[in-house]
């Protein structure tokens, strides 16, 4: 089992920069997933990108590619959203979870952290 803590997020103009990060604790196994997600508002929670804990396969959602980059800093167990070329529609809570390789990110056994808010404007 492990635990997610969100940092990071804030305002921000349309083409800046910003960095969420996700810190990992318990025991990330080697099928673990960490998924990249955001809910704007009226809309359904969405998959921004995922990365593999052991292999670091990384995808991305298509409307974030080339914009968005997903990384770990495996010292500090942590998974990096960074988050470039900012615009308006990015604006949304974002999440971050686990997950086992394979399985429903609407598992019971999916695990979320709190949201934080991204806000760009024009």
């Amino acid at each position: 089992q492990v635990d997610l803590v969100l940092s990071g997020g804030g305002a921000a103009q349309a083409g800046d920069s910003l960095r969420l990060s996700c810190v990992v604790s318990g025991s990330p196994g080697r099928r673990t997933v960490v998924g990249w997600f955001r809910r704007a508002p009226g809309k359904e929670r969405v998959l921004v990108g995922s990365i593999r804990w052991s292999t670091l396969g990384i995808s991305y959602e298509d409307s974030v590619k080339g914009r968005f980059i997903i990384s770990k800093d495996s010292a500090m167990n942590t998974i990096i959203l960074t988050m470039n070329n900012l615009k308006p529609e990015d604006t949304a809570t974002y999440y971050c979870a686990s997950a086992r390789a394979g399985e429903s990110w609407n598992s019971p056994d999916t695990v979320w952290s709190q949201g934080t808010q991204v806000t760009v404007s024009s």
